[in-house]
């Protein structure tokens, strides 16, 4: 099995695909600066560097390690704050992908896998379910920067050999997910009905997305590192579900007897959106195969378990 390296390894979506590819028998290093990321998450099975991806040390880590396939999570992923410190925003997600594409090409990385987001970069969307040719029209400083790392990854494949996989997510849910964030939707309104206090919904709560469970995007993840290389694919339901029907069937499922406080819509926030990924079922054979019901139920049961609320 070959060593794949994966950033952000110790974050909510990384850390799974780690814990996968230990259980498959590949050899994994991390790279996590731990600024969203927990310790816990970490895989022992994994060798881990606590580094940010823009420093210059990366390097070190390549010279050593010399990943075949690196697996790119790490970023700074609210729209917020993106919309507040752009400047910070571009820095990590622009700015450090490319520090880390050109350690890719100088110490002869066979393919990146890159995270990127099927909300934030189509913007507001002119037809739905979006597919991959869909306009691309970002709201926030983040979709910009996300984008521009699948732009870059075109001419660094064709100078280099660089190959790569981009996934656009669309809002993923499950065990880890952090409270904060505003894609952090239903972890947050786990957190806050697990322990009796007020749920906030931003806007009207009419806002629909497309919500696919972690363990779906982990095998897309999985699948990428052996399929047709240089595509790029969404990965959704093609479903969407407004955040106050995600509300009612939390609540139900919990037992949770509270009605939720409105308050103000956040800027930037698109407010539909949702992903048909026929592309990557034909061409990745993937399909979510976790239904949203059930995978709320695993979702609910890992923080009830979890020592927040024991």
């Amino acid at each position: 099995m070959g060593k794949v390296l994966v950033t952000g390894g110790a974050g909510f979506i990384a850390s799974h695909v780690v814990d996968t590819l230990v259980e498959q028998g590949h050899d994994v290093v991390i790279i996590d600066d731990l600024s969203r990321g927990s310790i816990c998450n970490i895989n022992p099975r994994a060798k881990f560097y606590n580094m940010d991806i823009r420093s210059s040390n990366l390097n070190d880590i390549f010279s050593k390690e010399r990943p075949e396939i690196v697996n790119h999570h790490a970023a700074r992923t609210s729209v917020i704050h993106s919309l507040s410190e752009p400047v910070d925003d571009a820095e990590v997600n622009i700015i450090g992908s490319l520090n880390l594409l050109q350690n890719c090409v100088k110490w002869q990385v066979k393919k990146i896998i890159y995270a990127s987001s099927g909300g934030a970069i189509y913007g507001e969307p002119v037809y739905l379910p979006c597919d991959e040719n869909h306009l691309i029209a970002p709201l926030s400083p983040y979709g910009v920067s996300k984008y521009a790392v699948e732009l870059y990854l075109t001419p660094y494949l064709n100078n280099y050999g660089l190959s790569y996989t981009i996934l656009r997510y669309a809002n993923v849910y499950g065990p880890r997910q952090a409270f904060s964030g505003e894609a952090a939707v239903v972890a947050k309104f786990c957190n806050q009905m697990l322990r009796g206090l007020d749920v906030s919904i931003n806007g009207n709560g009419e806002q629909e997305r497309d919500f696919v469970y972690v363990q779906d995007i982990v095998r897309a993840n999985i699948l990428a590192m052996e399929q047709p290389e240089n595509r790029v694919y969404n990965l959704g339901t093609g479903n969407s579900i407004s955040i106050n029907q995600i509300f009612l069937l939390l609540k139900c499922l919990i037992g949770y007897n509270k009605e939720p406080l409105y308050v103000p819509h956040l800027k930037g926030e698109i407010y539909k959106t949702s992903l048909i990924a026929a592309k990557a079922r034909q061409e990745l054979e993937w399909v979510p195969e976790v239904s949203l019901k059930d995978g709320l139920k695993i979702t609910i049961d890992f923080y009830k378990r979890s020592e927040h609320f024991n």
